[in-house]
């Protein structure tokens, strides 16, 4: 299901990007496409966060998309709008084809197959859950658009997200609505800023503490201290997966 739909604002501009390449931040980070300015920060358009997986099991809770994730879910969802799918099948496809796209994705793969996830959703491994068993994940961003600092991937410090009462209030309002949608869900916060908009969701009891999956780090290859982080918490990690389910 949708939880909005700005793609309906934005179909005309996605139509006229350039065709048969790949598409470049000249291409994608253009007034036509940008939905909001706050000083250095800059909030564009991408499809993938709007579709919503209600019945997933397992929701992972990233920072905000970065530039690969926002280029392939254009260029996925032109392929979509060209060939005349719905608005849903148009997002869920971008969704599908960008979420955690690149190394990111090996990583949290192997992170959470160390977890024994895997067994206890009954398939193979984790990477299923980007593959044939699609339906089990939902994913999504504290940050429903792409951010950008200074037309860079925004990574949640600079300016530190808590700290901000733009970036701040933008990502309760958009966890809260999406949140309340799922249920019986185990929630995965990528790293400590994701860790720490999660807790104030727990605060204003919007969340229950024990549905999340605390202590994961971000799995960003940029993430030196992923290794340790992981280490340090993996046993009490893998306690939370098997009680959850």
């Amino acid at each position: 299901m949708l939880i909005s739909n700005y793609l309906q604002r934005y179909k005309e501009t996605l139509l006229l990007l350039p065709k048969d390449t790949m598409l470049s931040k000249e291409d994608l980070l253009v007034d036509e496409l940008l939905m909001e300015r706050n000083g250095t920060l800059e909030m564009y358009y991408a499809p993938h966060n709007e579709y919503i997986n209600p019945s997933a099991r397992v929701i992972i809770v990233g920072i905000t998309p970065g530039w690969t994730q926002m280029r392939i879910a254009i260029q996925v969802a032109v392929k979509g709008l060209i060939v005349g799918l719905s608005d849903e099948e148009v997002c869920r496809g971008a969704k599908e084809a960008a979420r955690f796209a690149g190394t990111m994705r090996n990583n949290l793969i192997n992170m959470l197959d160390t977890l024994d996830l895997h067994q206890q959703l009954n398939i193979a491994s984790c990477e299923e859950l980007f593959k044939e068993n699609q339906g089990l994940l939902h994913t999504t961003s504290l940050l429903r658009f792409p951010v950008f600092f200074k037309k860079n991937n925004y990574s949640g410090t600079h300016p530190n997200l808590i700290s901000s009462p733009y970036l701040k209030e933008f990502a309760l309002v958009s966890l809260r609505e999406e949140l309340s949608i799922m249920k019986h869900a185990l929630i995965i916060p990528l790293g400590k800023t994701a860790e720490s908009v999660l807790q104030l969701l727990v605060g204003e009891d919007k969340l229950d503490a024990k549905a999340c999956l605390w202590g994961f780090p971000h799995p960003s290859g940029a993430n030196g201290h992923r290794h340790k982080q992981f280490a340090d918490h993996q046993d009490h990690m893998k306690r939370i997966v098997k009680d959850l389910f």
